[in-house]
Parts: C-alpha cells; sequence; structure tokens
C-alpha cells in the first residue's frame, strides 16, 4: 500500500501538479483575504478568494456562545446587470448599495494583500 502511494506521488502528470499547485494557491489566497479586515479569532476559520474575474467567496467557520458549530458561505457574482450574493444555499439577491461598497473596498485590498505575502514565497521558490 505504501509502496502504492508512494508511486502515485512520484509519477503524477505536469496537469496533476499543476492542478495541485493551482488549489495550494487558492487556500493560501483564501487565508490571506480572511484577514483583510482584522485578525482571525481563535477557533475560526475564515476565507475570503476570488474564483475568477466575475466570482468572489466569503467563508466563516465558528463556535458560537452556546457551543454550536456555524458555518457561513456567501457567493458574490457580478453580473452585467449588476452583483447578486447567494449566501448559504439561498438563491441569488442584489446586493445594497452599502453591501456593494464594503465588496469593492474589500476588493481593492485583495490583490496588494496577496501579492505581498506570496510574492516572498514565490519568490524564495524560484517560481518568480
Amino acid at each position: 500500500m505504501f509502496t502504492k502511494f508512494i508511486d502515485t506521488i512520484l509519477h503524477r502528470s505536469d496537469e496533476q501538479k499543476r492542478i495541485e499547485a493551482y488549489s495550494e494557491a487558492i487556500r493560501e489566497e483564501a487565508k490571506i483575504g480572511g484577514k483583510l479586515f482584522g485578525a482571525v479569532p481563535e477557533g475560526t476559520t475564515r476565507e475570503f478568494f476570488c474564483l475568477d474575474p466575475y466570482t468572489w467567496v466569503w467563508h466563516e467557520e465558528w463556535t458560537d456562545a452556546q457551543g454550536n458549530y456555524q458555518v457561513r458561505t456567501t457567493r458574490y457574482d457580478v453580473r452585467p446587470n449588476g452583483i447578486y450574493k447567494a449566501q448559504d444555499g439561498q438563491p441569488y439577491r442584489p446586493l445594497s448599495e452599502k453591501e456593494a461598497y464594503n465588496l469593492l473596498q474589500a476588493v481593492r485590498r485583495y490583490n496588494p494583500a496577496v501579492d505581498a505575502q506570496l510574492d516572498p514565497i514565490l519568490s524564495a521558490n524560484g517560481v518568480k
């Protein structure tokens, strides 16, 4: 079993390696994005990331004051006729003006924050 596992790792295709690298980059960007608005409290997972030029995701997991595990995922879709959000499986609805402004502020801060934290790592690993 272990030999088969090692063999699989050693013989991954370039496509598999590319997919894994992309997934890892998204995970790192999500962590960085989650810190855009301050420190993430102990025991909380917070992520904010861009899936593509038209789709942004905010995801949080935490334990509430009663000890219940909570999860909230908000997906923002930028469309020709406005920005819409869906939260926790609910239907899409248009963003209010205030929500759109807050999303714009987050998006403006996202790339500089990601670049500042990932560029040194990429450079150190010979990627840049």
